[in-house]
């Protein structure tokens, strides 16, 4: 399911999970086609509204179709590969749209590096369900691939169906891979390989399990070949994914005066001054915005060579930092850390702090794809928010649907 070409530039919207409901709200204002009616469909009722309320996945469900029943999204009435390219700036990053499958999920070969937080996928789940159709991309990476590549240089040699400008700042493009050859050169280069990688949408495609779960164990006459056991996935290739730093800001100092929380911090890390904000412009550093200073900090002691996630840098800033200096542990539930995309820039941390909301921020240096894919080989998790993909993926550009 898709926009028709006429209406694709006012129904593309942000993914549902990059804005908050008043902002979804404002973006959506006087544009009744945007996608967001249905991703974030709380915007369309009272606001006070719970939106994990039951009126509100009813409320997405009756948007959906209106938006079908108005022509403004149709069905393919074929299954297909589509062909997903997003630029930003001088960026461009050029993939396939596809069903991943969920048994392949489940058996390890569409590999998961993170935990998920139960709240966010049974919202997920319940979103699924009442939709009876997966909105939500899944973005993923595979190794650079020659019959892949070849086949995407030819499609796109074409005009694509759709091509639009998200707020100026991202340009999502989509091409219809309508050639039966270029499809089945397609399956047998994916099937062909050992595994892909889930880089954004952890939640989705655990909640997508878990639908098709639940859908095989009520329908006594199930294949294996319904579309629910599918999940929707744009896959990239590894040379083209583009990771930004995912920083952390911390509401308190655990009852340390600043001073002596430095004290405790220089017993694990180098601390040096800094004159201006520190970026880390390689692994294994880390800036600190205190008290409307920077400093640069160095670990002390040497990086664990195998363990591939306690070598992270995330992991180095929570095992000799953030748990014993400020006592935070799990930062899934801890309300007293939050995170902050790298896209936002370095003024963003330094906002946090000054406006008092937080008392410290670090800057981190991203996480290479390398270390994700030898986590996920190694069938271990990475911390939470280790990673902060750019450019996010629309929400509306390809949906899958359940019939």
């Amino acid at each position: 399911m898709r926009p028709t070409a006429e209406s694709a530039a006012d129904v593309i919207a942000p993914p549902y999970d990059v804005l908050n409901t008043e902002e979804a709200r404002q973006r959506a204002a006087g544009r009744p086609w945007s996608f967001l009616h249905i991703s974030k469909p709380e915007i369309d009722l009272p606001r006070d509204t719970d939106p994990y309320a039951d009126i509100v996945y009813a409320k997405g469900a009756e948007n959906l179709e209106r938006l079908l029943s108005d022509g403004v999204l149709i069905k393919d009435q074929e299954p297909h590969f589509y062909i997903y390219r997003a630029e930003m700036g001088d960026h461009a990053q050029t993939g396939v749209v596809a069903g991943g499958s969920i048994a392949a999920y489940e058996a390890g070969r569409i590999k998961r590096h993170e935990f998920t937080r139960p709240d966010k996928e049974n919202d997920r789940v319940r979103q699924i369900d009442a939709l009876n159709a997966q909105t939500g991309p899944v973005m993923a990476t595979h190794r650079a691939d020659g019959v892949i590549a070849d086949v995407i240089a030819s499609v796109t040699a074409s005009p694509p169906a759709y091509a639009v400008s998200e707020d100026g700042d991202v340009t999502h493009t989509l091409w219809v891979v309508a050639d039966a050859d270029e499809s089945n050169a397609l399956t047998a280069a994916f099937s062909a390989m050992d595994a892909i990688y889930i880089a954004d949408g952890h939640h989705r495609s655990a909640a997508a399990s878990r639908v098709a779960a639940a859908r095989r164990q009520a329908d006594p006459s199930h294949t294996g070949e319904e579309p629910y056991n599918d999940f929707l996935i744009v896959t990239f290739p590894e040379d083209e994914v583009r990771i930004l730093d995912y920083n952390r800001v911390v509401r308190d100092l655990n009852g340390l005066s600043s001073g002596a929380f430095l004290d405790r911090v220089g017993q694990a890390f180098t601390i040096e001054p800094s004159t201006a904000a520190h970026k880390p412009v390689s692994a294994r550093q880390f800036g600190l915005y205190l008290d409307g200073a920077w400093y640069r900090l160095q670990p002390k002691d040497a990086v664990p060579a195998d363990d591939p996630v306690a070598a992270l840098d995330i992991s180095l800033l929570a095992d000799r930092l953030l748990g014993p200096v400020l006592g935070i542990g799990d930062p899934r539930v801890d309300k007293r850390i939050d995170f902050v995309g790298g896209i936002r820039g370095m003024a963003e941390l330094e906002r946090r702090v000054d406006s008092g909301e937080m008392a410290a921020a670090f800057a981190l240096y991203p996480t290479s794809l390398s270390d994700l894919m030898s986590v996920a080989d190694s069938g271990a998790v990475m911390p939470p928010k280790s990673t902060w993909f750019e450019p996010k993926l629309a929400d509306g550009m390809v949906s899958l649907v359940f019939d």
